[in-house]
């Protein structure tokens, strides 16, 4: 049963990644087509992570409730329906809501996949098991960029929504034939719709109060946003089934410092294949397949490095891997802060192979520390935390991008003309992923020991 939950896992894992860096690659051909301006433009990615957010921690709840494996495939079928809408739309608004819905979509599958495998996997062959499934979701990203730009540079953007389609009905079928069982809690517990609304408040606040600054309205959004964090903290101290017992940021000192490095990471991470992807082809005036190309390189050494780092956070302190991987981060985005129009394709690249081999150190064992500290009966919420940290942490990330954007080009179209100002806003960008990684180095090295 443990292979077939893991085969189920992973190509969810690889699908659901495909589906968001295929798209990342699209988005100037889709900007073109649909008349986009800069600014809804950053919101084509940001969008799908503030549905992400909104809803992960109600969909680990969910699971535990009703059945991990039952909230994984709804998720799956809504992530096909809604790729399918995506791929019909004719103008940029319509891609925007159904991207919202696959984001929530996305929540349901990420945010009980790991639950599953840690449900149905002994405790000393955990970190083998995260190590394979963290593979799957880099090999999705590995081979996403190529074959989005391929599909675009051939068939246009829209058939990198289509593409994703008959992948999900064939998992689906598989899951109905092969995967027997469900895995929940055997208590009900009440769901807390009060701190559901709560944080979706603030989820939302916290993107849109950042996409308006410098504005007033800006701030006082931003003030609304961090009220609503204190109230859902508070709320959730005081709810007798609340949707994350924050009793357990203080019972581990391993668990809350690896979800807040894990912050950190994905925080500076995220952007990276939106802004190369703009660099690569507006910049340099790549065509779509040689970005593709040129970007598989992060997640193709990503996907070769963490099965091993898997296995040796199962053998050793999963800290030490972890933050070795931080620094090689680190590394790589110090090299990238020195890019220019005229970069040559090998610097680029080594740079892109640095941080996805610093990343494949970092995650599985990060993300063992964060599951072997929870409970059996909190497995789902464990990996609610574990995606909400990884999915904030990039929202967080993209939503800054979109505020440097908006600062230097505003509502204009993305044309060769802008190339200076948008030179300047990938270069800020890159600057601001060191920072957060060398603070994921100092959270990660004083964790203390599992």
């Amino acid at each position: 049963m443990t292979t077939i939950a893991l085969i189920a896992v992973c190509f969810g894992y690889v699908i659901g990644p495909m589906g968001m860096a295929a798209v990342n690659v699209a988005i100037p051909t889709m900007a073109s087509d649909l008349d986009a301006s800069a600014s809804q433009v950053g919101w084509i990615p940001t969008i799908y992570l503030l549905s992400n957010v909104a809803f992960m921690l109600p969909c680990g709840k969910w699971a535990d409730n009703f059945g991990r494996k039952r909230v994984y495939a709804y998720g799956l079928g809504l992530n096909a329906f809604a790729a399918l809408m995506c791929a019909i739309g004719t103008s940029i608004e319509w891609v925007l809501v159904w991207r919202f819905i696959q984001g929530a979509a996305g929540a349901m599958i990420f945010g009980t996949g790991v639950a599953i495998i840690t449900s149905v996997t002994p405790d000393h062959k955990r970190g083998a098991a995260l190590g394979i499934t963290a593979a799957c979701v880099y090999v999705g990203l590995t081979v996403a960029p190529a074959i989005g730009g391929w599909l675009t540079e051939n068939w246009g953007w829209r058939s990198v929504f289509y593409f994703q389609v008959p992948l999900i009905i064939a998992l689906l079928g598989f899951m109905h034939f092969f995967l027997r069982g469900e895995w929940k809690n055997d208590r009900f517990s009440a769901f807390d719709w009060w701190g559901s609304a709560i944080f979706a408040v603030f989820s939302v606040t916290l993107v849109y109060g950042l996409s308006r600054l410098p504005d007033g309205e800006g701030v006082a959004i931003l003030a609304l946003s961090g009220a609503s964090l204190v109230g859902f903290v508070q709320h959730q101290r005081h709810h007798r089934s609340p949707l994350i017992r924050m009793q357990m940021f203080k019972e581990s000192r391993v668990f809350s410092l690896s979800l807040t490095t894990s912050f950190f990471m994905y925080a500076s991470n995220f952007a990276i294949i939106f802004l190369m992807s703009l660099y690569l082809q507006f910049i340099q005036g790549s065509s779509p397949a040689h970005t593709g190309q040129i970007l598989l390189l992060q997640a193709l050494s990503m996907a070769i490095v963490a099965p091993f780092a898997g296995k040796l956070a199962d053998r050793f302190e999963p800290r030490v891997i972890a933050t070795t991987g931080c620094v090689i981060v680190g590394a790589g985005f110090a090299l990238l802060n020195g890019i220019s129009p005229s970069t040559s394709t090998a610097y680029i690249s080594g740079s892109l192979l640095l941080i996805g081999i610093g990343f494949g150190l970092f995650s599985t064992p990060n993300n063992n520390a964060i599951m072997g500290a929870a409970s059996r009966d909190e497995v789902g919420v464990a990996s609610a935390s574990m995606n909400l940290s990884r999915t904030i942490g990039n929202l967080f990330g993209m939503s800054l991008v979109n505020l440097m954007m908006h600062h230097y080009l505003g509502d204009a179209s993305l044309t060769s003309a802008k190339n200076a100002e948008l030179m300047t806003t990938i270069s800020l960008a890159f600057t601001m992923s060191l920072v957060f990684v060398m603070v994921a180095c100092v959270t990660s090295a004083i964790r203390g020991r599992q």
